[in-house]
């Protein structure tokens, strides 16, 4: 007889683990060992599930690099124990979490799934129930090979550190702007094998440390010399995603050129993003990004902001070779950028 798949269920805050408490109308948290009561269809599926809970448990606005640390150590403590892991989270900073875990876990070589909903799981027309069976029918796959930290929503799964909240208000919640889903979830779940990384050869390892010294300088038109060189002067500051127009455009003017130099001649390192859900840097392609390029912003060609905070925070946190970090920041890590061929180096 097969063995099941074994799965564990972590549950660290968040909307698709409240239920509604009839009397008094409140949400509470949801008693995750009685899974199998409230998503009475799982126990069709062929895998065995166990829980854990975070206590305290947080709401995803409360996310922090010290839990994403902390979801790190559970899974790992547990990896041997079982075959795959569910995460549910809320949704609000799932991107983040999804994009920290895939670099904080290296030559991973079983599913790790988050998952969350728009409405609490007790809810009439909560999208928590199709969130966790499909997510649980992924992890407990034998036959597809799925190395990789994804977010699994609505009827996709996403790779993790490719994606970005987009909608508070439907189901269809995330996107992957510029990396195809890695499965359609429809009458059978469909996966594009051709996108999902393969296996490692090498043994799994788990990286212990954040540091969350950086900050996200989203440009707009009139942004003042007082505020970027505010944000610029930061103490303790180490690294800044810079969030550009369109391919990686900024302003031209001498000020703010001379500002982000002065920033690099000083340590800190500056991460070229786009502000554009789809598409990617291309510093160069306009005159408007030569000068960053010029003195020393590194290129963040298609990967999200979301990514790119956790990748900084990451490398920052585990290189302390300026230029190395520098290296590693514009080639693909855990498959969270894309470099187009004319650019690659």
């Amino acid at each position: 007889m097969t063995k099941k798949t074994s799965i564990l269920l972590l549950y660290t805050g968040g909307t698709i683990g409240m239920v509604e408490d009839i009397a008094t109308g409140a949400l509470q948290p949801f008693d995750l060992g009685k899974i199998y009561d409230a998503v009475p269809v799982l126990s069709r599926l062929d895998c065995q599930i166990e829980s854990y809970t975070f206590d305290p448990i947080i709401d995803s606005s409360d996310m922090s690099p010290r839990f994403w640390l902390e979801v790190a150590r559970v899974i790992e403590e547990n990896y041997h124990s079982y075959d795959s892991f569910v995460v549910l989270h809320g949704t609000d900073t799932m991107s983040f979490t999804a994009s920290a875990l895939s670099f904080l876990f290296e030559n991973l070589d079983k599913p790790i799934v988050l998952t969350g909903s728009q409405l609490p799981l007790g809810r009439i027309r909560t999208d928590g129930i199709e969130n966790i069976v499909g997510s649980v029918e992924i992890a407990s796959n034998k036959k597809a090979s799925l190395p990789e930290v994804c977010i699994c929503f609505e009827d996709k799964l996403f790779r993790g550190n490719r994606t970005t909240k987009i909608n508070s208000e439907y189901f269809e919640a995330f996107v992957s702007g510029n990396y195809p889903s890695l499965a359609k979830i429809g009458i059978q779940i469909n996966y594009k094998e051709n996108l999902i990384t393969p296996k490692p050869s090498n043994a799994l390892k788990v990286y212990k440390k954040l540091d969350d010294n950086i900050v996200i300088l989203k440009l707009y038109p009139g942004i003042k010399e007082q505020t970027i060189r505010g944000i610029l002067g930061i103490e303790g500051l180490k690294g800044v995603v810079l969030e550009t127009y369109g391919s990686g455009n900024a302003p031209t003017d001498d000020w703010f050129i001379n500002a982000l130099r002065e920033a690099i001649e000083k340590g800190i390192i500056i991460f070229n993003v786009t502000q554009c859900q789809l598409g990617a840097v291309h510093m160069g392609k306009y005159a408007t990004s030569c000068k960053l390029r010029e003195i020393g912003v590194k290129n963040g060609y298609d990967i999200t902001t979301e990514s790119a905070v956790a990748k900084m925070m990451f490398l920052l946190g585990n290189y302390s070779d300026k230029k190395q970090i520098e290296e590693l920041l514009e080639i693909p890590l855990r498959g969270e950028m894309t470099i187009s061929e004319e650019e690659s180096f």
